[in-house]
């Protein structure tokens, strides 16, 4: 052996010890900072929601909603205050995401959401429909979100929904304005 392997044979090897007290703490406050945005956001939610319990209850689902017009099945993204796709709307359960299902009649449209309270919005309530690329913690491509604009109470509310095939959404627009245009034309 010659004399540079012999020093590299006694030289130490090992690293230093890690502190492992001093990761715990930093892990530990870690934890806590998550765990305290977490329930700061959380008390949001609830004060929102509180904010807007003026709100009345949602319209049950008819016994028999009528024949189906057209039919989806996808996400339910948001609810928000017409015209304002931020601002969205907690109360109710309308701030719940889910799957839903959609099914439009000549009474209305029936929300049927696995996750979430099922609603209906009756024909006499809606505005109509459009295409749109976002809502309240949603962008997709331009003209990807259906979203429905209907009355209730007071207020007046814009609903996003996206089907697990957006090419449907066209003749879901169609369908409720023609629906809203017949309604309208009646009275």
């Amino acid at each position: 052996m010659n004399a540079t392997t012999l020093l590299l044979a006694e030289a130490k090897h090992s690293a230093k010890i890690t502190d492992l007290s001093g990761r715990l703490e930093w892990l530990a406050v870690f934890v806590v900072l998550v765990a305290l945005v977490y329930w700061l956001m959380w008390r949001a939610w609830r004060k929102r929601a509180a904010r807007q319990s003026d709100l009345p209850e949602l319209p049950a689902i008819p016994a028999d909603p009528g024949t189906p017009l057209a039919e989806l099945s996808g996400r339910y993204h948001a609810s928000t205050t017409a015209g304002d796709w931020l601002d969205r709307i907690a109360a109710r359960g309308l701030g719940t995401r889910s799957l839903v299902d959609l099914t439009l009649t000549e009474q209305g449209v029936v929300v049927r959401r696995p996750a979430a309270t099922d609603f209906f919005i009756p024909s006499a309530a809606l505005r109509g429909a459009r295409l749109d690329k976002g809502i309240a913690g949603k962008v997709v491509p331009e003209g990807g979100l259906l979203v429905i604009t209907w009355s209730h109470g007071d207020r007046v509310i814009d609903s996003g929904f996206r089907s697990e095939h957006p090419a449907e959404h066209p003749a879901w627009v169609e369908a409720v304005n023609n629906l809203n245009t017949t309604r309208e034309g009646a009275r």
